[in-house]
């Protein structure tokens, strides 16, 4: 139920009887079902009028239609009493009977009695008037595309906006030229609305505007099966021509997705990137990941990471073994200050169980009425039990429905409604939580690396999806450089806007790789190097290595999503590591960088070309990004009495700075 209203009232006139007009109170609700959204008026129970009612039953098939018996036809008259006492005898004189009633259909009756109960779907309304303004009570009428028209509720308690505002969400209204007072629907974009009506069957019109009105659902959801999605949704009814044009599918996702249009024509400073010799990948290997004898090693008496630098680039090299992950997240993800003791880590640990747990109290003392009351917090906790129940079970932490580790992601996302309210709860977020606490098999603590965490990722989940559409923008940019000729096939394909990685984006490949692959690709790339926006080169390494498939098959706009969705758990995140890593150096190494990819990179660029020999500028200041940056790893000196040696910790230092 996406909206509900009492107090909402047909005025009924009975001429014929020299009556006095009816007031017919009602609930007025708007429902969204799988396939379709549907707007229900009932009359209220305990306050029927004596006048016939047409009410929908249990059965959606049918409806229930209150009939007059003889003996009430006979004793009706002018003498009739006006009282509740009439509705009480009405008990024992209304007789039922059922007839056939499609959901779609208007309760329009050539009988002449007053029917008054409706349902209808929004697929079949045309238009809205409004009341004129300062005309007491406003009011609505709905006017079908068959020209029927639905009496005129009347919202005795007001709130006619808020429901405007709700079938906004659904459907396009736009005023009419000729009367101010008459909003009509898809107006705006006829050919468009003609398209959904006449091309599409009903259930995938419900699927389109579900994705116009929710792009992060839709592409969660629905779009997470483009081969269903593509191939059966776009299809026109004549089975001749089961195909729309991939251009008018494209422009569709356009209109659906809005903001996330990469025009890099209007984009201000975009730079023309003109095609550049990047030189060859360099081959580049991993290593094992970082033991507990290798960590331990790092670490002083007191508990201080001796090198961070160093240990970065272990982790970036290698990820880390299991045993350690519950420790060393918390350094990557800023939980913990990667220059704090022990006992310090210890105290922040207890002072932030306190904060905690007093979040937590905020929301588990809010009584049943008082959250009724407060929608956002009831929205966050309806998306948030959706989004917990489609938890991926193939890890035993989440198996089972009352699994202690379900119970905890749905607690630990209820009191991040209570730390940021604002952000509140986004479809997508429970991805990047299930993970975390998995590893940390604790409430507080995940709870807070699930925070420094968001403060990465809140961008992408924002309303008017900037983050998104920047990201999208920068992989454009970069992959425009790394081969301009595949971009310039993706755009011939209507396909150069890149949305088959919106979700990639989203959620840091949380559902593109297998559980335990994705704990090892988001440590590497918490350490933040090579570069920044490391996550848009490995973008860039999957579809690279998905370039010649897509060119030699000659790949259209369907069969890209199709076989980019596909890839999901078929990634090997080692050799995608390697391939991202050289790009990266590859990048790093070129003497001409644009500059646009510079700051994408986060690197320094600089006119001055650098020494082969010595890495250094004539100035003899050491360039931000040497070319040898990951060739190496040595371990720092460690002293006997478990200090650095100061001359070892400047060199390492020095050779290490990333960009």
């Amino acid at each position: 139920v996406a909206y509900e209203q009492e107090g909402v009232f047909i005025h009924s006139s009975c001429g014929k009887n020299d009556d006095q007009d009816s007031l017919i109170p009602g609930v007025l609700r708007v429902i969204e079902k799988e396939n379709e959204v549907i707007v229900d008026w009932k009359p209220l129970d305990d306050t029927l009028d004596t006048s016939n009612i047409l009410c929908a039953g249990k059965d959606s098939s049918s409806v229930v239609e209150w009939t007059q018996t003889p003996k009430e036809k006979c004793s009706r008259g002018a003498d009739r009493p006006s009282s509740y006492e009439a509705e009480w005898d009405m008990v024992t004189t209304v007789s039922f009977k059922k007839k056939p009633h499609s959901n779609g259909d208007a309760t329009a009756h050539a009988n002449g009695e007053s029917k008054w109960s409706f349902l209808f779907s929004l697929t079949d309304l045309k238009s809205i008037k409004q009341n004129k303004e300062g005309m007491g009570w406003s009011y609505l009428v709905f006017c079908l595309k068959d020209d029927v028209k639905l009496p005129a509720l009347h919202f005795h308690h007001g709130d006619s906006k808020l429901l405007i505002k709700c079938l906004e969400k659904h459907v396009v209204l736009n005023e009419s030229p000729q009367d101010k007072r008459i909003l009509l629907v898809n107006s705006q974009n006829k050919s468009l609305s003609q398209s959904f009506e006449n091309l599409f069957d009903e259930p995938s019109y419900g699927l389109l505007q579900k994705l116009k009105k929710d792009p992060y659902t839709v592409t969660m959801g629905r779009f997470s099966k483009v081969t269903n999605y593509i191939f059966d949704s776009f299809r026109l009814s004549d089975t001749s021509t089961q195909r729309r044009p991939p251009s008018e599918m494209a422009d569709f996702l356009n209109d659906a997705i809005p903001g996330l249009k990469i025009n890099q024509q209007e984009e201000p400073g975009f730079e023309v990137i003109t095609r550049i010799d990047l030189g060859k990948q360099p081959e580049v290997s991993r290593r094992e990941p970082v033991s507990a004898e290798e960590w331990a090693k790092n670490m002083d008496s007191e508990g201080r990471i001796l090198n961070v630098d160093y240990i970065k680039r272990l982790i970036f090299k290698g990820g880390l073994c299991h045993t350690l992950r519950k420790e060393a997240w918390k350094f990557l993800l800023g939980y913990f200050p990667w220059n704090s003791t022990k006992e310090e880590r210890a105290n922040l640990q207890k002072r932030k169980t306190d904060e905690y747990f007093r979040m937590k109290l905020q929301w588990k003392s809010v009584s049943e009425e008082q959250e009724k009351r407060n929608s956002r917090l009831r929205d966050y906790r309806s998306l948030i039990e959706k989004d917990v129940n489609r938890t991926d079970r193939t890890n035993k932490f989440y198996e089972g429905e009352d699994n202690p580790g379900l119970i905890l992601l749905h607690d630990i996302l209820m009191t991040y409604c209570m730390y940021d309210f604002d952000l509140g709860y986004v479809q997508g977020m429970s991805d990047l939580l299930s993970p975390v606490l998995y590893v940390m098999e604790n409430e507080v603590d995940a709870f807070w690396c699930f925070v420094s965490y968001m403060d990465q990722m809140h961008q992408n989940f924002e309303e008017q999806m900037q983050g998104m559409k920047t990201q999208l923008i920068q992989l454009s940019t970069l992959l425009r450089l790394l081969d301009s000729g595949f971009c310039s096939y993706l755009e011939s394909q209507d396909s150069g806007y890149l949305y088959f990685c919106f979700r990639w984006l989203l959620i840091r490949f949380k559902r593109e790789f297998s559980f335990q692959d994705i704990l090892r690709l988001w440590e590497v790339m918490w350490t933040e190097l090579p570069c920044q926006n490391f996550h848009l080169l490995l973008c860039c390494a999957i579809l690279e290595s998905e370039k010649q498939q897509i060119m030699d098959k000659h790949y259209g706009f369907n069969e890209i999503l199709k076989h980019i969705n596909e890839l999901s758990m078929k990634i090997d995140v080692e050799y995608i590591l390697c391939k991202a890593e050289a790009i990266s150096m590859q990048m790093m190494n070129c003497k001409e960088l644009p500059q646009a990819v510079s700051e994408i990179l986060g690197i320094e660029s600089s006119s001055v070309t650098p020494d082969s020999d010595t890495g250094e500028d004539e100035s003899g200041a050491v360039l931000s990004c040497p070319t040898s940056l990951y060739q190496s790893i040595s371990p720092p000196v460690i002293a006997a009495n478990g200090t650095r040696d100061s001359t070892q910790q400047m060199s390492d230092t020095q050779s290490l700075t990333p960009a």
